[in-house]
């Protein structure tokens, strides 16, 4: 699948004028994308009308909520996924309501050898599908046969849509080759081929990586501000910029900065959770790159032996930082993360911010704790001390 063509204006320009209010680039933005939007709906929900009527919700939905955006340069990416979840929700919907409402159809049963042909093939299907680890074959059933969208598996099984999208990836990965065989284009190799992901396998090469700055957008309005987090190789130089929350990258920074808060921050407090349940966390992992999100995993060494946890790599590397343990990188990675170069070139003009996150939460914990004792806050001197 080749390189997309850029659009003029990009799409990142046009998300940031229609946060801003202006209706002309939200509608340009639609524009560009409905059609692969309505060709994804179509193919869920099987009528051209009816997908059409469910990316017309999604338009509705992608316009609420494109403030909520995190990757204003993926604004395709989100606004078809959001197309897919309604037409899911759609057809679940048209399936009870039709359900009991309908004559029974005319039979279409196939002759004897079909019909040993078809049985075959589902009892194959089924072994696939059992053979894979237990966590893979709970998401792979709730997602692809039950239809649940990402947000509802990751609750059906209390864990998180990343953790989710991890594991049918991972499901995708090793039932490819085992169905090609039944079907020219299976649903599961399409999905593999427009993820364009990048994983990590048993023979991956893995390069040791440290934290060397936190870079931060120059948004006046400070709840607009992005932050990118610079993971630079220890022995070739290579570096890997990868977009983390606010919160995250105050945690961060305040331990890059060695600053000593009253009270443990929440991955301070994971990492004594850990200890205190006699196991160790002894390494993290940027794993892989699948559709321009980052998945990692915490290596926990425990009574049972070791375990995987699936991770964001902001709370991944956070916890990496606080317990001293090597952060390793998936080294297919660094050349995946420079396909964009627009997007990096954004990502590298943006100011260095390790300190400056660090002395604002330092003051702003020092207003807190002077509030809270009734006294005046001290001056900015004494705050940073």
């Amino acid at each position: 699948m080749g390189q997309p063509r850029l659009q003029t204006p990009p799409d990142a320009e046009l998300v940031y004028a229609a946060r801003s209010g202006l209706k002309e680039p939200m509608a340009e933005l639609l524009r560009r994308h409905w059609d692969t939007a309505v060709l994804l709906a179509e193919r869920v929900l099987g009528s051209p009308d009816l997908a059409r009527d469910a990316v017309q919700e999604a338009a509705i939905a992608a316009m609420t909520d494109v403030e909520r955006l995190r990757s204003p340069d993926r604004f395709g990416a989100w606004f078809c996924g959001i197309a897919l979840n309604v037409s899911r929700k759609w057809l679940r919907q048209l399936r009870s309501e039709r359900f009991g409402l309908l004559p029974e159809p005319p039979s279409e049963a196939a002759d004897p050898a079909e019909a040993a042909e078809i049985a075959d093939t589902a009892a194959r299907v089924r072994r696939a599908i059992a053979a894979l680890a237990d966590g893979q074959q709970d998401a792979v059933r709730l997602f692809y046969l039950q239809g649940l969208s990402h947000r509802e598996v990751a609750d059906e099984l209390g864990i998180s849509v990343g953790a989710v999208k991890a594991r049918l990836h991972q499901a995708r990965v090793a039932l490819a080759p085992k169905l090609a065989q039944f079907t020219t284009t299976p649903e599961i190799l399409i999905q593999e081929r427009e993820a364009t992901a990048v994983t990590a396998t048993d023979a991956a090469e893995w390069a040791e990586v440290t934290v060397t700055d936190i870079r931060r957008s120059q948004d006046e309005d400070h709840s607009k501000r992005e932050h990118v987090m610079v993971l630079t190789e220890r022995a070739g130089g290579r570096w890997l910029p990868i977009w983390i929350g606010p919160v995250e990258a105050t945690a961060l920074a305040l331990t890059l900065e060695s600053v000593e808060t009253p009270r443990p921050f929440p991955y301070k407090l994971a990492a004594g959770l850990v200890e205190a349940a006699g196991s160790q966390i002894t390494e993290v992992r940027i794993t892989q790159l699948l559709s321009s999100v980052f998945y990692a995993i915490v290596v926990v060494q425990g009574p049972a032996g070791p375990r995987e946890v699936d991770a964001r790599p902001s709370d991944a590397v956070n916890l990496a930082v606080v317990t001293g343990v090597p952060i390793q990188v998936n080294a297919e990675l660094f050349a995946a993360s420079a396909r964009d170069p627009d997007a990096d070139a954004r990502r590298v003009s943006f100011p260095s911010a390790t300190a400056d996150i660090a002395a604002e939460t330092v003051r702003r914990l020092a207003e807190q704790h002077a509030k809270r004792l009734g006294t005046p806050p001290a001056d900015s001197g004494t705050a940073d001390e």
